[in-house]
């Protein structure tokens, strides 16, 4: 807001007044101010936002230990260390402490004032540049995490690059910090960090709580890792990874592998997958899930970044349509995001997923090829992964399309079965198309598939474009007509003066009629329309139900659609109710009759009733139930219109 009361200057734009002449000298002459950071406010950011509990800080130190022995790897080849972690209780009944050691590269005094007292600064900054892949570390912020659970942190190290001195770092929560040669110098290069428990947080440093979170977030760590209590040590990660570990036989492999899914995910698993992507140098194994999840769910997988677990719930590892499995892997060339906890999107990432994918897709294939029984197992469970990927990948279509299940008019069978009776394939895009052909569609032989689940139509639709002899074609109840059996000369001149009457009932309805023969029998009528009719129909409808200025619109789209072929009800001669209406002389009886087959035709193929149609129900009962009362003697004694016929 411009301070008008100060100055009679015009505001610029946005509030600000542009400096005059003395201002711009002032500014120009005015020296650089750094932020003020607030340490406490920072480790509440990363408390309540980037971290997910307390309890990272044991990853986070196991991290900075295994990059310092990286470190000096690359300083010394030769090199080797460990990880050491030691539970200390006071004899006084006081807050533990905890010790972190490990066997690195140590730190200088410079660097302990750039990097243990800067924030945002890491120790591996110029090298990440060149070796990014050798560092787990990259934010400069991990140290940090320890204030969540303690007041200070002392830190004594001694650099492989230095002096042969031992140096303190005692930084404390309020942001201050002082360095000092150590009164106990360390016997070799390498850093320990102790840490007192804060009286609310003694819980995260209790043995068993320390044990479980450095198995953990350190169980296949190459280092190793071990945990000293009360005087015992004891070794935390002694065997690696379980899919890199020799074993005698492949039935040997699966169940040591599936008994690892078992203790990971708590779940007993169907089958693994090995996986491997030389992109982001990823390996690792993926689990088949026992039952089927929800399509849209997406998978968490367990996944570690240079053997240290990042995250149990990573969603962007594999691609979309592979829901059918949960994963655990170790990348060596992704990049974490801040939190350390997923991985960041970039091409790298992007061509692991399609590795990874491949994977996948190598099992699924291998099992269409080697074991069609298990596939066909794996279809009934995970239908929908498996026809999402066949919509992907035309090799892996041509493998799995056959034994595909789709429920038909005949029953459920594969695609194999269908073909193997039917030269073309018939479908039915909806469910209320299925409904309407399904039962008639039977009784007549004919098999026509349901394709209204998910994918069903595009992958039938594909069949022709990867299988060059197949043919396939959208059919509805417009097309059973042309199944049915034509009436012989005799028959057409017995049943032409109810067509003449029933025709001229439905006109108004846009609805032609005509007689045939077809099963089942006790199906009196079929009412078809192709799709344009059937818009018609639902524009009508809603057209009924709206304001003037929508059913305004909707008679422009209408007009926009054309006329189409009229409708269609087809009387069935084979029904004992319509041969005997043929016989019928009564016109009004006639006529109510003919409504009321229209009208169970639309019921019956679940096709909505209109206002019109909906008056002709109404109508259509009460006439049948006067005529019933007058039949039976309950009205005035006069024959009605229902008198004859209608036993």
């Amino acid at each position: 807001m411009c301070p008008a009361a100060a100055s009679r200057t015009e505001c610029a734009p946005g509030g600000l007044r542009p400096p005059g002449r003395e201002q711009r000298a002032t500014l120009d002459s005015s020296v650089d101010h750094r932020f003020q950071v607030s340490l406490r406010g920072v480790i509440d950011l990363l408390s309540h936002h980037l971290y997910s509990s307390p309890g990272v800080y044991v990853r986070e130190l196991l991290q900075n230990a295994t990059d310092a022995l990286r470190a000096r790897q690359l300083l010394e080849p030769g090199a080797s260390g460990s990880v050491g972690l030691e539970l200390r209780e006071k004899q006084d009944g006081g807050p533990p402490t905890l010790l972190f050691t490990d066997e690195g590269v140590g730190l200088t005094e410079e660097e302990i004032h750039r990097f243990l007292a800067t924030i945002g600064e890491s120790s591996k900054r110029e090298q990440l540049e060149a070796r990014r892949n050798d560092f787990i570390g990259q934010f400069g912020i991990g140290l940090l995490s320890c204030f969540m659970v303690c007041d200070e942190l002392l830190v004594v190290t001694r650099s492989v690059k230095g002096d042969g001195r031992t140096l303190e770092w005692r930084g404390r929560h309020d942001g201050t910090y002082d360095v000092r040669p150590s009164e106990h110098p360390l016997d070799a290069p390498g850093t320990h960090v102790y840490l007192v428990a804060r009286e609310d947080m003694a819980e995260w440093f209790a043995p068993e709580r320390v044990r479980q979170l450095a198995r953990h977030y350190g169980g296949l760590l190459p280092f190793p890792v071990r945990l000293t209590v009360d005087g015992v040590t004891e070794p935390l990660n002694p065997d690696g990874p379980p899919w890199r570990r020799r074993y005698e036989t492949a039935g040997e492999k699966r169940q040591a592998l599936l008994a690892y899914g078992r203790e990971v995910f708590g779940m007993t698993f169907l089958d693994v997958i090995p996986l491997r992507s030389e992109a982001g140098d990823v390996d690792g194994v993926a689990f088949v899930l026992p039952a089927s999840p929800h399509f849209n769910a997406k998978q968490k997988h367990r996944v570690y970044l240079k053997h240290m677990l990042l995250s149990e719930s990573a969603e962007n590892l594999l691609p979309e349509w592979a829901f059918f499995v949960k994963c655990v892997v170790n990348a060596n060339g992704l990049r974490p995001t801040a939190s350390r906890e997923s991985f960041y999107e970039d091409t790298v990432l992007e061509h692991a997923r399609e590795a990874l994918g491949q994977s996948l897709r190598q099992y699924l294939t291998d099992l269409a090829r080697e074991e069609p029984r298990a596939l066909q197992r794996l279809i009934a469970l995970h239908g929908l992964s498996v026809k999402g990927l066949a919509l992907d990948d035309d090799d892996f279509y041509r493998l799995v399309i056959d034994w595909l299940p789709f429920e038909t008019s005949l029953g459920m069978m594969t695609l194999a079965d269908y073909r193997r009776s039917w030269p073309v394939v018939r479908y039915t895009p909806t469910m209320d198309g299925f409904r309407q052909v399904a039962r008639v569609a039977a009784a007549q032989g004919l098999c026509v598939m349901n394709a209204a689940y998910t994918h069903d139509t595009a992958l039938l639709e594909k069949l022709p474009h990867v299988v060059s002899e197949a043919q396939v074609a959208a059919f509805s109840s417009a097309d059973l007509p042309q199944t049915f059996e034509e009436l012989t000369l005799d028959e057409r001149e017995a049943v032409y003066p109810l067509l003449r009457l029933a025709e001229g009932v439905l006109a108004p309805f846009r609805c032609g009629v005509e007689v045939k023969k077809f099963f089942p029998a006790e199906v009196p009528t079929l009412y078809s329309s192709d799709e344009e009719g059937a818009f018609r129909r639902d524009a009508e409808r809603a057209k009924e139900e709206s304001d003037d200025l929508y059913a305004g619109v909707l008679d422009g789209v209408m007009a926009g659609a054309g006329g189409g072929d009229r409708a269609q009800l087809c009387l069935n001669l084979h029904n004992p109710v319509v041969r005997r209406l043929a016989a019928v002389e009564s016109r009004e009886l006639l006529k109510l009759s003919v409504e009321m087959l229209y009208v169970q035709a639309l019921l019956l193929g679940q096709h909505p009733l209109n206002a019109q149609e909906m008056a002709l129900l109404n109508h259509g009962l009460l006439g049948l139930i006067s005529a019933r009362l007058d039949d039976s003697g309950g009205g005035s004694g006069s024959s009605g219109p229902g008198s004859r016929g209608m036993h």
